[in-house]
């Protein structure tokens, strides 16, 4: 059986297998990784070029669905200031909007992320795309703030399932060994919305008589467009596979299960077997949400009411900012790819640190946008990692489902960020121009610090299962999926390991382990 030889051969070198715990395997987990098969330069160039134009087109489907969540969310934190006006509130109650959003995200991500593990990436991505544009055009016809509020609430159900099926659409149709620096490009897919939510913000909506309002048609006419796209394109090659062999199955008279009941009770299984996991999946999201929306969401606010800055020089500050993200991302996506998942995570993360003091205490535009450049080329260094290390650490047949959840519950208990933020600025104070305003240089320096920390402590004692083929595992609805070594087993699949002793035979430093 493959399933037999793939988990023997895995026993032997560890390859695209979940780590054992304590302090050696800790430590060898660390440590940059040996070249290998999956990891050496000139397979990932080789890999990168046998990519098909069809890979590249659902690549492109799953971060541009990513990119539209990003638009669609910094929308309102570029729009506080504005908000505040519209519906005579304070800061503090318009960021309430911010903190709902990202609570009712969770509830999105286990929706739409079991609807993806059982029915497969394509329609259930549609669906969030075109709630997403339903829901952006709502917020703009909002009239008040109840209004307002409740449309937002109903905004973080249909965005809660982005992230997790654009993960898996984009990351398990590619290549092994690009999959680092995918995971970086997706990832900042996220900077990439917020830089084309700014330029909208500084081009658009300071010229459009309905002001703010306009910033939310736009964003939901893309995602209408990014739901056509993902309509163009084929279901994802695994749902394709798995239904090829269903009806093979079919035809041959065997004996084919209720999908359904299979998937409710691999998902109890997978739950029973990987509850320590989820939790320490959802800690490590915490941190990581923290830390992104405690250096992003009131940003421009605090660049404007601590900094004096007008909006159209903050607007530039934020664009400045989410260029360092995406070459950050990038970045460290590649850099993953060789010297593991939470070593780059680790490296990023102590940069944030080291360029806290950029980021708070200059009060010219020149040192406070290179600040931004600085500190965010860190945040989503680190995050660029993220799709792809939580898609190798989950169990291969959920994830969607797995990845989506954690990030979002992660989201969860870190939407109160703009909050405590705007919360301690009631309380810090500076002057600024003669005036009396919030300090929330002071409030985001500590909090980016203690956060930055957090993630440190929770990346390092954490494994990391690198190059994982989850690809090759069954699908959610089959038999024994809940399994990690439950791997497909239809003719012409191969399993890892199998795979990787076929590679070695041709590798200079595998060969001899063979």
């Amino acid at each position: 059986m493959h399933t037999d030889k793939a988990a023997a051969g895995n026993a032997d070198n560890g390859v695209g297998t979940q780590q054992a715990s304590g302090f050696a395997q800790w430590w060898a987990d660390l440590k940059p990784k040996k070249i290998h098969a999956g990891n050496d330069i000139a397979s990932s160039i080789r890999a990168l070029k046998s990519v098909t134009l069809l890979q590249w087109a659902l690549f492109f489907s799953g971060f541009l669905a990513w990119t539209i969540d990003a638009i669609d969310f910094f929308s309102v934190s570029l729009s506080v200031t504005a908000l505040t006006k519209q519906f005579n509130k304070s800061t503090n109650d318009i960021t309430t909007s911010i903190t709902l959003t990202l609570l009712f995200r969770s509830l999105g991500a286990f929706i739409f992320g079991m609807l993806s593990d059982r029915y497969g990436r394509k329609w259930p991505l549609i669906a969030n795309l075109l709630l997403c544009s339903i829901f952006s055009l709502c917020t703009a016809f909002a009239l008040n703030y109840g209004a307002f509020l409740g449309v937002r609430c109903l905004f973080g159900i249909a965005m809660g399932g982005i992230w997790g099926l654009s993960a898996a659409t984009a990351l398990e149709n590619l290549p092994v060994q690009v999959r680092g620096l995918a995971s970086g490009v997706l990832q900042e897919g996220y900077a990439v919305g917020y830089l084309i939510a700014a330029v909208i913000n500084l081009t658009l909506v300071s010229y459009d008589p309905f002001g703010w309002r306009s910033l939310f048609w736009v964003a939901a006419g893309i995602s209408a467009f990014a739901a056509v796209v993902r309509l163009c394109l084929p279901e994802s090659e695994v749902f394709r596979r798995a239904q090829v062999e269903k009806l093979a199955a079919e035809a041959r008279g065997e004996v084919v299960h209720n999908k359904t009941q299979v998937f409710l009770q691999e998902s109890g299984r997978m739950i029973k077997q990987h509850w320590v996991r989820c939790i320490y999946a959802v800690l490590l999201m915490t941190g990581f949400n923290f830390l992104s929306h405690g250096s992003q969401d009131l940003y421009p606010t605090y660049l404007q009411q601590t900094k004096g800055f007008s909006p159209h020089d903050s607007s530039i500050a934020t664009i400045i900012g989410n260029c360092g993200a995406v070459a950050g991302g990038i970045f460290a996506g590649i850099t993953s790819q060789y010297l593991g998942r939470r070593l780059t995570i680790v490296i990023f993360t102590l940069s944030i640190g080291a360029f806290i003091p950029l980021w708070i205490l200059p009060s010219t535009f020149s040192p406070l946008a290179a600040g931004a450049f600085c500190v965010q080329f860190g945040v989503q260094g680190a995050w660029g990692v993220i799709p792809i290390h939580l898609s190798e650490i989950s169990p291969p047949a959920f994830r969607a489902t797995f990845p989506g959840v954690a990030y979002q519950l992660g989201n969860m208990v870190s939407s109160a960020s703009a909050q405590i933020e705007a919360t301690g600025g009631e309380h810090q104070r500076t002057i600024v121009n003669g005036q009396d305003a919030p300090d929330y240089a002071k409030v985001q320096g500590i909090f980016l610090g203690v956060v930055a920390a957090f993630v440190i402590f929770m990346t390092l004692i954490g494994a990391e299962n690198h190059s994982s083929e989850f690809e090759k595992h069954k699908v959610a609805y089959e038999v024994g999926a809940g399994r990690d070594d439950a791997f497909d087993e239809s003719p012409g699949t191969t399993t890892p390991q199998e795979e990787t002793n076929e590679k070695a035979i041709e590798h200079p430093v595998l060969r001899e382990n063979v």
